[in-house]
Formats: C-alpha cells, sequence, structure tokens
C-alpha cells in the first residue's frame, strides 16, 4: 500500500483510509449494524497487515465506543508511531454547553474524553465534523491552536461545510497566524461530484488534502441499483441521500457494473478507482463490514481506468444540490 503526502504537510497517510464508522457498539447510538470488537479486531488487523496505516473515527460514531474499539486494536496490533489515527469533533455527546458544537470549551472538553477512548496522548489529524454556526470561526481556529501548540493535536481538518465557509477559516488562519486546516473531509463519489465545482480546485490550489467520505455512494456503487443491504435498510442517514435524480444515478451504477464485468473486477474496485484518479484527492475513507469489503478496497489502488473507461462512468452524471452537509 502506497503512502502519500496529506496535502501540503509532511504527514503521510495511506492510499486508503479505514473508515472505522463501521465499528461500535450495536447498542450505543443510532448504527445498529455496527460490528462489536470482537467482529472489528481482525478486520482492523487485515487492515493494517495489508499497508493501511491511517484509520478515521469520530467521538459521535455509536457513542464514543468506535474510538475506543479502534484505539484498543490499534494498540494490539501496532506501535504508535506506526498508525494515524484521525477523529472528529462536533456532534452531540452529551447535555450542556460542553456536550457538542465547536466552541472553546466543547472542544477542549471533548477532545480528552477522544485521547482516553483512543488510549492515546495524542491525535494525528483532529477534525471539525461539520460547521457550527453558533460559534465564532475565530474561537474555533484559536481553540484548535491551543490544541496543536499543547501536543495533543498534530494536525487540524475540516469536513463538509460551504466551499466559501472553508475558504473564510483558511483565510482567518493566515490572517490570525493560526494553523490551517491540513485536510478537507468531503462527500465525494460517481453519485455525488458538485466538490468538483469550488471545494476540490479550491484544495489543489491551496494543497489540502482530500478524503473523500461515503466513496462508494453508501453501497450505491458496489451493487445493483436498488439491491439492498442488512446496513442500507438500518441507515438513516443514508436513506436520504441519492434521491435527487434516480435516473441519471442507476444509469451511472449501470456503467460501473458494464466496466467491472469487462475488467473482471468488482463494482466497489471501479468506482474507488475512478476516485483514487482525481488529481484533488488523497485518500478516500473506506467503510468495511466484510474481509470482502477490505480486500476490494485494497485491489482498486493497482486498478488502471483507461480515459474511456472514465468517460463511460462520468457520461451520464447531472448537477444536483449538494447532500450531507
Amino acid at each position: 500500500m502506497n503512502e502519500v503526502r496529506l496535502g501540503g504537510t509532511g504527514l503521510k497517510v495511506s492510499r486508503i483510509v479505514l473508515g472505522c464508522m463501521s465499528f461500535g457498539e450495536p447498542a450505543a447510538g443510532s448504527h445498529a449494524w455496527s460490528l462489536d470488537l470482537e467482529q472489528a479486531r481482525p478486520l482492523i488487523r487485515k487492515a493494517w497487515e495489508a499497508g493501511i496505516t491511517t484509520f478515521d473515527t469520530a467521538n459521535v460514531y455509536s457513542q464514543g465506543t468506535s474510538e475506543e474499539i479502534t484505539g484498543k486494536v490499534l494498540g494490539e496490533v501496532a506501535r504508535r508511531d506506526e498508525v494515524v489515527i484521525a477523529t472528529k469533533v462536533h456532534g452531540r455527546m452529551g447535555p450542556g454547553p460542553k456536550g457538542g458544537g465547536l466552541s472553546r470549551a466543547a472542544i477542549f472538553a471533548q477532545v480528552d474524553a477522544s485521547l482516553q477512548r483512543l488510549g492515546t496522548d495524542y491525535i494525528d489529524l483532529y477534525q471539525i465534523h461539520r460547521y457550527d454556526p453558533e460559534t465564532p470561526i475565530e474561537e474555533t481556529l484559536q481553540a484548535l491552536e491551543d490544541l496543536v501548540r499543547s501536543g495533543r493535536v498534530r494536525y487540524i481538518g475540516a469536513s463538509s461545510m460551504d466551499a466559501w465557509r472553508f475558504v473564510q477559516a483558511q483565510y482567518l488562519a493566515d490572517l490570525h497566524g493560526l494553523t490551517r486546516f491540513a485536510s478537507m473531509q468531503d462527500q465525494y463519489s460517481l453519485l455525488m461530484r458538485e466538490e468538483e465545482r469550488e471545494m476540490l480546485p479550491f484544495c489543489l490550489d491551496q494543497g489540502v488534502g482530500v478524503l473523500p467520505w461515503s466513496p462508494l455512494a453508501r453501497g450505491h456503487l458496489a451493487r445493483p441499483w436498488a439491491t439492498t443491504t442488512a446496513r442500507s435498510e438500518q441507515d438513516a442517514f443514508g436513506q436520504r441521500l441519492y434521491r435527487q435524480v434516480e435516473d441519471a444515478s442507476r444509469a451511472i451504477v449501470d456503467a460501473v457494473g458494464e466496466v467491472a464485468d469487462e475488467r473482471g473486477a468488482t463494482r466497489a474496485q471501479v468506482a474507488l478507482a475512478w476516485l483514487l484518479h482525481q488529481p484533488a484527492v488523497t485518500a478516500p475513507i473506506v467503510g468495511v463490514t466484510k474481509s470482502t469489503h477490505l480486500d476490494d478496497a485494497v485491489a482498486s489502488v493497482e486498478l488502471e481506468l483507461s480515459p474511456e473507461e472514465m468517460r463511460r462512468l462520468e457520461a451520464a452524471y447531472v448537477p444536483q444540490r449538494p447532500e450531507g452537509y
């Protein structure tokens, strides 16, 4: 597994990032399909053995149990300096003013809780999970700067937001001499390409690494259109996505299947390979619940698509509203 620089930083991340939202206690939070410790352990171990060194989670995933499982298993399979651990802050973890959002008080309370759950004294990449309109962005930036200076956080990242807000945040960081966001974790796949208009060009220009979430469009790109899985039937958030232009989305999914059949590859391998061909993309975040999902992710790194295949995969896309903010 190749490693690449995260944007303009010196931090190296694996070409595939293992998304750890799939791991957590099923009874905690809203992910009844998540895998508990004993189910997650062999997948995280296999990912590490396959050369994946970067692992992404969040405090809200299964109410903190994703962080607990991720930290525990990584502590079993690797030395701390061999892995890159990314987590996020913003979502509601409890009542009161420090239980969610991006205020200074909330960030300081939540980073300490994440460190404890992960079983580490620092986080490699600490990301704001969404934009917080109730907190001045200057306050959030200063709090993140102080975490970097304290050593509890090495790099900071952002996630889905309007491009203009991200531009503003980077400008204010420069203006006040604060740490810039090193990465943007946004939704990007063959079924949702709206980030190509503003966000991705800005990231390319400014040396910001891009770590797409839902690179397989919540699994739609990995199977024939309208088929379901146990997870898709329980994923309330995912059920709200990819409904705007169903005819176009179905045509794209069909094209993925055709190219996959011709290449003797899986649909997931083709869809991820398309993403890995995009110049702004550093590494997609791939969630897995089965060993075969991991096999597909690793194999996609070596799958070269021709310009003609790329055009076929992209041809049916039509503009739509950005989703998932």
